[in-house]
């Protein structure tokens, strides 16, 4: 689990720069002044520190400056986890900008000719702690299929197997210091000459492959049977299907070490001298030695970038970036193409709008068509192809029926979680089992889960039990009773009235405790029991009740399909259900409904809440708009925020008058 969220510095510093830049980018100059260094367009006094932005063309003036006045230069350049897009990008997305930086008063990383940071974090020792959590982090990198830049897409196939990788880079890249394209040549002559017979694949740098700047060698290289490579293939498929891979001194070339690859180097970038690379060139004498991979990891992602938490606008570690990358990361993912949707209510639709309009702008379709790429679950009939869309197991604080916006939604594409007479990608997750770093994650989540007292709608409520006298006290949650989960995935019993009859008959000395659904209370669904039938079935009503309180003092869960069995597991109570549930046939529920046989994994808690709250819902923080980690949606719903604008608060009330007429706000 990650350490806890790092404090800004406590004393900051002018940072003196000759580069509008540092002023112009609000993250960079944000990160720099949480790092303890405040920018500004200022000629230093005696001591102050002069920023420069790596090797850049304007990075000459702030170095003369610094000279004259005697004064120390802190480099600054973007860290090995950087954003979804390139630097160069344009719109949107690429305006969030970076989420790490490498601050370095020494050096700088790729400049051989003098010490850096990062080369004496590598040399230092490692303990055996900073090595295991290295090994963890890594292998959840690669996991998560996470790079630099994160435009790449998972599902496209790299070149058949059996190739030699030979890695281009931008024209000007100040990593190159100076090498041009008769070096690539050499790079790439190289890699025949040693590797005769074998295809050649030529890695098109991203900036290149999307126009934003040339590289260095292109289709007119190519022999017969070689090929360029610039689509957005996964940057790890890609060097873990190579034979051999050749560089100059891309951040490719250190992927393929962290792969386990041992690649030949024309350049000398901080990953080369350490035993771990072929290098062509030597570097100054004296200089490194050898370094193990996970020493070279430890250094370059762990120990040396100073890490940015952009929601909660702090500082934070490599495993808190690497959350937020991989929430912004799955959202583009999932929209990089744009979306046609249908099937949405038209509250729904602004908040909608914002969580899947990242990449191009959400349209609405009023008719599901063969460009129809979203659809509410519920209407998935009419568009059987298209992302399934459904609020999350950690909604709001406040009911989607009162119109509160959710802070999480799923999209799924293959089926949806509370339909289980198919498959789903929540079934593919659960059986696919959390990542490194997975189920440790999933266990603090837990904790604070229960420590914070958080339940999918969140409502403030109170309502006591009687004291206990002895009996098994059994929990059972109604539900809305044309609600899809009980229309899918219910089994002999489909009503309220039935599942009562049904624990009764199975419990009879027991004391049961009936809790209306929130939105059946409200008058806003049906599900809605006759006083008499109630009085003969449960011992106590809990009406407006805190489920989490109910769940804490009571000893059972009995349910249909109830989100609150899955609460209820979190709390580590036994839950019997007579549906399918999405949790539900794992083996951690007493199972009395038609539980689909696919579902063979037995995952253990933490796995199963990996799936459920981690992996498979996309969460929106409302306070940035960004996509977010759960962690930052539970400091949100414990903050008190639904999200709920006026005017949906003004809807809300109106609906609430109107309760028998729903077809007005369910349209």
């Amino acid at each position: 689990m990650p350490s806890p969220d790092l404090e800004a510095a406590g004393t900051v510093r002018r940072l003196c720069v000759a580069n509008l830049g540092f002023l112009r980018n609000p993250r960079l100059s944000r990160i720099l002044t949480l790092a303890g260094y405040r920018p500004a367009l200022a000629l230093p006094r005696p001591g102050e520190p002069v920023g420069i932005w790596g090797a850049s063309p304007t990075s000459w003036r702030g170095i003369a400056i610094a000279a004259k006045r005697n004064c120390p230069v802190v480099t600054v350049e973007d860290a090995f986890l950087r954003s979804v897009l390139p630097g160069r990008a344009r719109g949107r997305l690429a305006r969030r900008g970076l989420i790490g930086l490498l601050i370095d008063p020494v050096g700088l990383h790729f400049d051989p000719t003098r010490p850096s940071t990062l080369e004496r974090l590598i040399a230092t020792p490692q303990t055996p702690d900073l090595h295991a959590r290295a090994v963890q982090c890594l292998a959840r990198l690669r996991a998560l299929d996470l790079s630099k830049y994160n435009a790449h897409d998972p599902a496209l196939q790299p070149p058949k197997p059996g190739y030699v990788l030979v890695v281009d880079q931008t024209q000007g890249d100040a990593s190159l210091r100076g090498a041009d394209r008769a070096l690539f040549l050499r790079v790439l002559a190289a890699a025949r000459d040693e590797n005769p017979g074998k295809r050649i694949v030529i890695r098109t740098h991203p900036e290149t492959a999307a126009g934003l700047r040339p590289g260095h060698l292109d289709a007119g290289d190519l022999r017969p049977g070689d090929q360029l490579c610039d689509t957005p293939v996964s940057p790890w498929r890609l060097v873990e299907e190579a034979d051999e891979v050749y560089a100059v001194s891309s951040q490719l070339g250190y992927e393929a070490v962290l792969a386990g690859h041992k690649p030949r180097l024309f350049g000398l970038p901080f990953y080369a001298g350490w035993g771990q690379t072929r290098d062509e060139m030597a570097m100054p004498a004296g200089r490194r030695g050898s370094a193990t991979r996970e020493a070279l990891f430890t250094a370059s992602h762990l120990l040396a970038p100073t890490w940015y938490d952009p929601c909660r606008d702090r500082l934070t570690d490599f495993e808190g970036a690497l959350s937020q990358i991989e929430a912004e990361t799955r959202a583009f993912r999932q929209d990089r193409h744009g979306h046609v949707a249908f099937g949405i209510r038209l509250w729904k639709r602004r908040f909608l709008s914002r969580e899947f309009g990242d990449v191009a702008p959400l349209r609405f379709a009023r008719d599901a068509g063969a460009d129809t790429t979203l659809v509410w679950a519920s209407a998935s009939a009419a568009a059987p192809s298209a992302i399934r869309v459904e609020d999350g197991f950690l909604r709001s604080r406040g009911l989607g029926a009162e119109l509160t916006p959710p802070i999480s939604v799923v999209a799924d594409d293959l089926g949806i979680y509370f339909d289980p007479t198919r498959p789903s990608r929540l079934e593919t997750l659960i059986a696919l089992g959390p990542p490194p770093g997975g189920r440790q994650r999933a266990r603090h989540l837990i904790a604070r889960l229960i420590e914070m007292r958080l339940s999918k709608y969140n409502l403030q409520a109170e309502a006591p039990l009687p004291p206990p006298d002895g009996r098994h006290r059994i929990l059972v949650p109604g539900q809305v009773e044309d609600d899809a989960s009980i229309r899918r995935g219910a089994g002999a019993e489909r009503t309220n009235l039935d599942l009562l009859r049904r624990v009764r008959a199975e419990n009879p000395q027991a004391w049961i405790v009936y809790k209306p659904h929130p939105d059946v209370e409200a008058g806003l669904r049906p599900g809605v029991l006759p006083e008499d039938a109630l009085a003969s079935l449960a011992d106590h009503i809990a009406s407006k009740a805190d489920p989490v309180a109910l769940i804490e003092a009571t000893d059972a869960v009995w349910t249909i399909t109830s989100t609150l069995g899955f609460e209820a597991l979190l709390r580590g109570k036994p839950v019997t259900v007579l549906g399918a549930p999405f949790y539900a046939g794992w083996g951690l529920t007493r199972d009395l409904g038609p539980v689909p046989a696919r579902r063979r994994a037995r995952p253990d808690l933490e796995a199963l809440v990996h799936a459920c709250l981690i992996a498979y819902p996309r969460y929106r923080d409302p306070l940035t708009g960004l996509p977010c980690p759960v962690e930052v949606a539970l400091d949100r719903l414990a903050s008190g925020l639904s999200g709920q604008t006026p005017a949906l608060r003004l809807l809300a009330k109106a609906q609430g008058a109107l309760a028998g007429h729903s077809w007005i706000w369910r349209r």
